[in-house]
């Protein structure tokens, strides 16, 4: 692909570069050293790609901070969802933790799981659905009807072709909420709108996700779905390039241990939301909650 092409030039010309050294070197020294990768030194930089959400910013920071505090130099590449699957499994990009599965990312994961190196969930207790405050006074997606006059028939949406948008379509069928609408725009124009509903105690209906801010700076609630439109809870998972293991082992244990509870990544998400840089509430976050740092760094060498 394209965007990484200058990373496959280094590689190449970092190679030849060995070649003509160990080209030039003594027979003595070739001796001495013999064969293997015995006395390789683990390589420092390392590339973290990672899909735009508030959820992924979240937690490819805080990571990526801890990876820094053990010396690594860290590279955070944003991708389309499918590129970043593919800049894993091509090796182009050394890893992510932003896996959503099975049903969000599922179809991904069956084009490259034969190509990444599988590190296990990150997060359990991820889900989607339609959510409203709890001051409203509905309670499932089977009772929506009795409130389409209050909110003109109108689930807020983000993205057009977001998995949660397109979940929120089949409910409208599955349900049979006649006349009702997706209104798609943005995350960011949902959550506006959202935080002036709750402001001024006004019905809403949302697409909604956890781990999200907003479930830390509002109260609200999901929706319960008895069809299961929306499907079962997901977790977030960590992916890695195959050869991560040999090429960087202290790096592979921090990130295979690598892992936090919706309520920590929500905390995270909402100081971001809030104005603060995605890297220093990252550092924020690490110092208030050195213990479970150390347990994904340990071990490490």
């Amino acid at each position: 692909m394209a965007i990484f092409n200058w990373k496959r030039l280094g590689l190449v010309t970092g190679l030849s570069l060995s070649l003509f050294a160990a080209g030039c070197g003594s027979d003595d020294d070739s001796s001495s050293e013999g064969s293997g990768d015995a006395g390789k030194e683990e390589s420092k930089d390392i590339e973290l790609t990672y899909v735009e959400w508030d959820s992924e910013i979240a937690s490819t920071n805080v990571i990526g901070k801890v990876l820094e505090d053990q010396g690594y130099k860290v590279t955070y590449t944003p991708l389309d969802n499918a590129v970043m699957w593919q800049a894993v499994a091509n090796g182009e990009a050394d890893g992510m933790v932003a896996a959503w599965l099975p049903a969000t990312h599922g179809d991904l994961y069956e084009e490259y799981k034969d190509q990444v190196d599988e590190l296990g969930e990150n997060l359990e207790g991820a889900k989607i659905g339609l959510v409203v405050p709890e001051y409203m006074d509905v309670d499932s997606i089977e009772d929506l009807d009795g409130i389409a006059d209050d909110v003109d028939k109108t689930i807020v949406g983000i993205e057009p072709g977001a998995g949660v948008v397109q979940a929120s379509e089949n409910a409208v069928e599955d349900y049979g909420l006649d006349g009702w609408e997706v209104q798609t725009s943005s995350s960011g124009a949902m959550a506006t709108e959202l935080g002036e509903a709750y402001k001024n105690e006004e019905p809403i209906v949302v697409t909604g996700w956890t781990p999200h801010w907003k479930f830390a700076k509002y109260d609200l609630k999901y929706l319960d779905d008895p069809k299961e439109t929306f499907g079962e809870a997901e977790t977030i998972n960590t992916m890695v390039r195959e050869d991560l293991k040999d090429d960087m082992p202290n790096a592979y244990k921090i990130l295979d241990q690598f892992n936090w509870a919706p309520e920590d990544m929500e905390e995270v998400m909402l100081e971001i939301q809030d104005g603060t840089d995605p890297a220093e509430a990252a550092a924020d976050w690490v110092e208030d909650n050195q213990d479970k740092v150390d347990e994904w760094t340990e071990g490490v060498e």
